[in-house]
């Protein structure tokens, strides 16, 4: 059964639009940790529009379950990573113009790149994972670096119209975590994943954690953070 990680990002995102204190993103993790996540998720972009330095320090020393840190490979953030030492690195693809991270991260093309910040953050003590686009060619790529986990691109799943449409994408979702596992990486699935069509996802076989953000401070509009987590472990389980 997969366990739950909050990104809180958009918690900040929320504070950043006043250029204020409010709302607290290191707060936001405290409550989510209370209502039974198991991990936070936090991404530091290289444009800072949500998630700031300090709040990774921050996070670092109040987070009690795990710190996921999603970051790109761009040297200024991996030394923050090296630094900052969370429990776990997911690298991702980052360009200034996008909403959202928009894909996933190009294994094959960056393969070197992403092989070297591999090793670096795991010298240092860092669990990686890389977020990439649920295709083969891509989980062979990931392997090839050396990292532990993948986590599987679940946006086209979560984008598709239509149950037949969905169903492929789901069946995608699950050939690549097989092979993945196959070849030896631990597997993760995030983005876009909601109330509606989280279960499926969970149920695929060998999958280990959901990173959900969006939808859970969406809905935590209305409920209140505290249940939103709630609802999401409930469905998940």
């Amino acid at each position: 059964m997969p366990i739950l990680g909050v990104n809180i990002d958009h918690i900040a995102t929320l504070r950043q639009a006043r250029g204020g204190i409010e709302p607290d993103p290191v707060m936001a993790a405290r409550v989510c940790e209370a209502a039974g996540c198991e991990s936070i998720v936090a991404h530091l972009r290289e444009d800072r529009r949500h998630m700031q330095d300090r709040d990774l320090y921050i996070l670092r020393k109040t987070v009690r379950t795990r710190l996921n840190m999603e970051m790109s490979i761009a040297k200024e953030i991996v030394a923050i990573a090296l630094d900052l030492v969370p429990d776990q690195a997911t690298l991702v693809p980052e360009r200034r113009q996008e909403l959202t991270t928009e894909g996933g991260l190009d294994c094959v093309k960056y393969g070197k790149q992403v092989t070297s910040v591999t090793g670096k953050l795991q010298d240092a003590g860092i669990t990686v994972s890389l977020f990439i686009d649920p295709s083969k060619k891509q989980v062979k790529a990931a392997r090839d670096t050396g990292a532990e986990y993948i986590e599987l691109h679940t946006g086209e799943y979560s984008n598709a119209k239509g149950i037949r449409a969905r169903k492929a994408e789901l069946r995608k979702l699950e050939d690549a975590a097989a092979y993945a596992i196959s070849l030896g990486l631990r597997v993760n699935a995030g983005h876009g994943l909601n109330y509606v069509n989280v279960r499926e996802v969970a149920g695929i076989k060998g999958m280990e954690e959901l990173n959900i953000g969006h939808s859970i401070i969406s809905r935590a509009v209305f409920t209140g953070l505290e249940r939103a987590v709630k609802e999401m472990i409930a469905l998940i389980r």
